[in-house]
Formats: C-alpha cells, sequence, structure tokens
C-alpha cells in the first residue's frame, strides 16, 4: 500500500454512516482493493463506503485481471471487481459488493467534465494517485475541491502542487509546507471562507437514518425499503391488499432489458444504469438462497424483433476502431445467425441480441426485498389521508376513520396511479401530478409438449414481449408462457369485461404473430379457441413523459419535509426500479449518484414544477 493511501485510510471514521473516498486515477483498481480491505478489516467500520474514482477510459477485462492480485487477501476481492466488469462506456457506472454497503461510483471519460457536472461529493478524503501537474491545472484543482468539505484530507505521492492547493482553502500538514522536494503530500481542507453547500433545490442531506413510512409493496414500494433498511433505516412497509406485489408487480414475469437507440437517448442510458443495478440486485438475493435462479429469474439474454420500427444501435458501437466498439457491445449486438434460427426468424430479419437482460418474477422480486433486515410489512393498511404532526413533525397515516395506522419522520408514496389522489385527498399539492393509469392485459397460459417445443430458448420483445418458458409458482406447477401486454390508457376498470379480456387477447395474439410467427402458430390452438381463459390484468401508472419520478414530493428545499415519491414506473419497473430506490437514498443522504447528474435530473420530481427549466441530458 503507498504511503499516501496508508495515511488516508488511517483517518476511516469508525461507527460513521458512510466514509466517502475520491480517487483521481483508477488505474487497475488497487486502492479500491486496498480501501475495501482496510474497511473489512475495521470492527468498528462506517456502515456505508463509497469509494469514487476517475478513469479516463475503462481497461478492458483482460487487462484488469492481468493487473489484479493473484494471491493474498485482495485475490478473492479482486475476483468480484472482475466479474462486475462490463459495458462501461463513457458515463457514470455503480459496482455494488458486500450486499450493497460498499459502493464505487466510476467516472469514465473527460473526468473534468464529469468532476464538474456530478453535485458535490463533500469527500472524506482523496487520494491523488496520478499528481502530474500537467494533469492537475489551477483549474482542475479548484475542481477537485469542490468536491471537498471542511476537513478533507487529501493525499498525494508528490508535494510539488502544494502552492496551489494552499491558495484553493488546504492546509499542508508536515515537510510538505516547504514543498520544493518530491516527498508524500498531506492537506487538510479547512478554508477561510465558508465552502459552497448544495445548491441543488433538495432538502438538506440526512445525517442519521431513522423510521421510516413506505406506502404501496409493489417494485416501487420494495426498491425504496430496501436501499433505505441498507442505509439503517427501520422501514415500515404499508398496502391496503393482504399480500405484496398485489398490484401491477404481481405480473407472473416479466424482463428486464436495456432500451437502444441511434443517439444513445436519455432512456437508453437509464436503461443501462437500471439494468446493472437490478442484475447486483438479483445476484445478491440469489447468493443469498432468497431468489433462485433458473426458478424465479435467469440471466439468459433478451432477443429484440420488431418490425415496424427497428432498433439500430448507436453506430461507434459498430466501429471497430472506436473505443466504445466493445463496451457496447457488451450490452447490446445485432443478433447472429443462431439466435434467429433459434427463434424460428429469417435469416435477413431486423433483430438485435440483449446480453445484459433476462426475465423474472416480480411478485417473488418483491417478497425477497421485503425480508430485508430493518423491514416490516403491514397490510390490510387502508390509508386515506395524511398529515404531518405539527409538535414532533412526523407524517402519519390515517385510515377512513381518521386514526392513525403508523407515523415515522419520513413517508415515501409509492401507490402508482393512487399516488396523486392520496395526496388530493390529503389537502397536499398535487396539481403538477400528470400521472396516467394505464390498464395492462397478458395472455398466459401453461405448456403442452407442442408448445414448448416451438418456444425459442430465451424471451423475444419488440411490439409486445414473450417470455416463453419459466416455471409455475409452486416447484411441481407445469411451465409457462406469457405473452403482452396492452396498454390502455386511462383504463383502471378490473377485472376487465369479457370483451374487454377476448380484445387482448386478440391484440396480443397479433403482436406475437409480427414478433414470431412460428409461435403463433403454435399457439393457434389458445389465441384461436372460442372460449378463452381470463387474461391476468392490472394497473400501472406513467408520468407525462414516461419517466418515474423518484425525489421529494415538495416544490422547494423546505416544503413538506420528510416526504418523498417512487412511482410512474409503467412498463420498465424491473429495469428501473432499484436504480429509482439507489437514487432516492442516495438524494435523501447526499451520496454520490448511482448515475450522471443529468440523468439523474430526467428522474426528479423536480422537472414537475419548472418542465422549461429543465434542459434535456
Amino acid at each position: 500500500m503507498s504511503e499516501a493511501l496508508d495515511r488516508l485510510l488511517e483517518g476511516m471514521t469508525p461507527n460513521a454512516q458512510q466514509w466517502r473516498v475520491l480517487e483521481t486515477d483508477f488505474a487497475c483498481g488497487l486502492g479500491f482493493l486496498q480501501t475495501w480491505a482496510a474497511w473489512q478489516a475495521r470492527a468498528q467500520r462506517p456502515r456505508m463506503l463509497h469509494f469514487v474514482a476517475l478513469l479516463g477510459h475503462a481497461p478492458t477485462h483482460a487487462e484488469l485481471q492481468q493487473a489484479l492480485p493473484t494471491s493474498g487477501p485482495l485475490q478473492p476481492l479482486g475476483e468480484q471487481l472482475a466479474a462486475q466488469w462490463w459495458g462501461l462506456l463513457p458515463g457514470i457506472h455503480r459496482l455494488s459488493f458486500e450486499q450493497g454497503q460498499v459502493l464505487l461510483t466510476l467516472y469514465v471519460g473527460d473526468t473534468q467534465n464529469l468532476l464538474r457536472r456530478q453535485p458535490p461529493l463533500a469527500a472524506d478524503g482523496i487520494h491523488m494517485r496520478n499528481a502530474d501537474d500537467a494533469c492537475w491545472s489551477p483549474d482542475a484543482l479548484k475542481n477537485l475541491a469542490r468536491h471537498c468539505r471542511r476537513g478533507t484530507l487529501l493525499t498525494a505521492p508528490t508535494a510539488s502542487m502544494a502552492p496551489a492547493l494552499r491558495k484553493l482553502g488546504f492546509e499542508l500538514q508536515g515537510d510538505a509546507i516547504h514543498a520544493q522536494q518530491p516527498q508524500a503530500l498531506q492537506a487538510r481542507y479547512n478554508p477561510a471562507w465558508e465552502p459552497r453547500h448544495r445548491a441543488d433545490g433538495l432538502p438538506a442531506p440526512v445525517n442519521q437514518p431513522g423510521h421510516c413510512l413506505v406506502l404501496g409493496a409493489g417494485l416501487a414500494g420494495a426498491a425504496a425499503a430496501a436501499s433505505l433498511a441498507r442505509r439503517g433505516w427501520q422501514v415500515t412497509v404499508l398496502d391496503k391488499a393482504a399480500q405484496p406485489a398485489a398490484g401491477a408487480s404481481g405480473l407472473p414475469a416479466g424482463l428486464f432489458c436495456p432500451h437502444v437507440s441511434p443517439d444513445d437517448s436519455v432512456l437508453s442510458r437509464l436503461s443501462r444504469s437500471g439494468v446493472r443495478t437490478t442484475l447486483q440486485t438479483l445476484q445478491h438475493l440469489s447468493s443469498h438462497a432468497k431468489l433462485p435462479t433458473a426458478q424465479d429469474w435467469a440471466h439468459i439474454g433478451v432477443l429484440e424483433h420488431d418490425l415496424n420500427e427497428p432498433a439500430h444501435l448507436p453506430p461507434q458501437w459498430l466501429d471497430v476502431g472506436n473505443a466504445e466498439h466493445s463496451m457496447g457491445l457488451q450490452w447490446s449486438s445485432p443478433a447472429n445467425p443462431e439466435h434467429l434460427s433459434a427463434a424460428h426468424l429469417p435469416p435477413d430479419s431486423h433483430a438485435i441480441w440483449h446480453t445484459q437482460a433476462g426475465w423474472v418474477r416480480p411478485a417473488q422480486l418483491v417478497h425477497a426485498l421485503l425480508q430485508s433486515p430493518g423491514i416490516h410489512w403491514q397490510g390490510n393498511a387502508h390509508v386515506a389521508k395524511l398529515q404531518r404532526d405539527s409538535i414532533s413533525g412526523q407524517w402519519q397515516v390515517l385510515n377512513e376513520q381518521g386514526q392513525v395506522l403508523a407515523q415515522a419522520s419520513m413517508l415515501v408514496l409509492a401507490l402508482g396511479p393512487d399516488s396523486k389522489a392520496l395526496l388530493q385527498a390529503s389537502g397536499l399539492p398535487a396539481g403538477e401530478w400528470e400521472l396516467q393509469a394505464i390498464r395492462g392485459q397478458v395472455s398466459m397460459a401453461e405448456h403442452d409438449a407442442g408448445t414448448q417445443a416451438a418456444m425459442p430458448p430465451f424471451p423475444v420483445n419488440g411490439h409486445g414481449n414473450l417470455v416463453p418458458d419459466f416455471p409455475g409458482a409452486a416447484p411441481a406447477d407445469a411451465h409457462q408462457w406469457i405473452m403482452g401486454s396492452t396498454f390502455e390508457r386511462d383504463v383502471t376498470e378490473l377485472p376487465p369485461s369479457p370483451a374487454d379480456q377476448q380484445a387482448a387477447h386478440a391484440s396480443n395474439g397479433e403482436k406475437l404473430a409480427a414478433l414470431l410467427p412460428a409461435c403463433r402458430q403454435a399457439l393457434q390452438s389458445f389465441f384461436d379457441a372460442p372460449q378463452q381463459p381470463a387474461t391476468w390484468a392490472r394497473v400501472r401508472c406513467a408520468a407525462y413523459d414516461r419517466l418515474p419520478l423518484a425525489g421529494p414530493v415538495g416544490q422547494s428545499a423546505d416544503d413538506l419535509p420528510g416526504l418523498w415519491v417512487l412511482t410512474g414506473l409503467g412498463s420498465r419497473g424491473l429495469t428501473l426500479s432499484m436504480l429509482c430506490g439507489e437514487l432516492l437514498a442516495a438524494r435523501l443522504h447526499g451520496e454520490p449518484l448511482p448515475l450522471d447528474a443529468r440523468l439523474a435530473q430526467a428522474l426528479g420530481t423536480q422537472r414537475l414544477w419548472s418542465r422549461g427549466a429543465v434542459s434535456a441530458p
């Protein structure tokens, strides 16, 4: 371990809620592995370790493995790092370890621009592994100082930049005061002026976790509860149903999958961050036997085939001379002949293969998340009104008789289309909340020998999607297929009428005929039967711009303190819910964001109040 990093790690605050390190040159991760090991070795360690690292471009998986330790205590940590080292395109990436308590945030690309764009980190320590004066001009150092708090310790292998740091408010320590010889540098940020505070319009960060209520036990509520519980909150999840995932999150099986577009749009970048977070969550739950692979989820890839509006990859991903080529294709690539043949599609079909994708049974995911330590589930809780106690400042949830069902200092609304109605019933501002209810119906049935043989070995999406083969709820149940879904905007009637169900089956059959003609033919006896089984139907919720909402309910930092929301997941709940839960928790605690700040802005509730002022990422 370098002397500079060693001195930085000595200052790790015991029993703190979190400890944040910024490293200016990730190289191949040795500094991160050493910091992680030091965190592990402390009995009274901080609850959360945030390690933020800069790298101009991500090394390949082979380059990383070649540089990682091959023996000793760092070897198993390096193997865990290598397992998550894929798809690191320019931008912000969040890798998760130790059940989400060690978080590595990578700034890949133009690091000075990314540092400028991201909210201040309030780092506890900064390790300047690369202290080249040519890289760290006075302006670059000023950009770095923006991520300090009073007391931040900066270490570097050379004291050559000591004069510039002194001008920025750093107090130099030891022999570095003389700054004439190439020696290790230590400097503590303690400017004569007051450091600039958070200016993003969000409430002041929470220093200590407390008790939180989450209303809604679907994917949104479970994701928010799990992210907060991981940070030490005691979370009570309430829902009017007797069991979790009684709404749209009870879908028998659904897909998590990245979106692609030639201009790499906001949704495309968000979906990649979402898929990465979803995969980390699924793998963690699976490793603890809470969500068995093959039974409740599978990371097997998804084929995208759409005759109406064919998807196109960003052109730089297909340019072998471009640095983004290999990292992009680790996410999605043109489908190969084997994929098309397995789906019984013509060899000239326009299709994309999404490697980082798969299927999940959402209800099982919700149940597994709600088993996290610190989460208490309360069903049959019919909430009619919210109010904030003027004396204690606690949020209270009341039933129709005006009785208090529960109260806490923080409350998260995750009620889908009912979120706005509850705010209005409580006399709270919700005029800007354009939430649209969207009923969805799917067609599904158990397999017989003929239908199972006609199915592709992986899910297929495009205009609608097919999960061709997934287990039933019990181990002895037959395998099933599911096709859908309909998009019936502003329709909330449940259950659908027989005529609506018949129309939904017809619509799903038409989508399947375009998506996978051979499968539609194999399922002819189902779709053309005079008496079809009932559809599975629920109501989803989408915001006006079809992106989720994750943030405070109030219009300003001091408005409705402690009241937050996570809703509007639409049809991308499995792809985006885990990311939104982490974003909500990061904003609440003032942590490093799990994604690019401009993408976070696209998910924020502030866009409801000033649409014209929010620039497109």
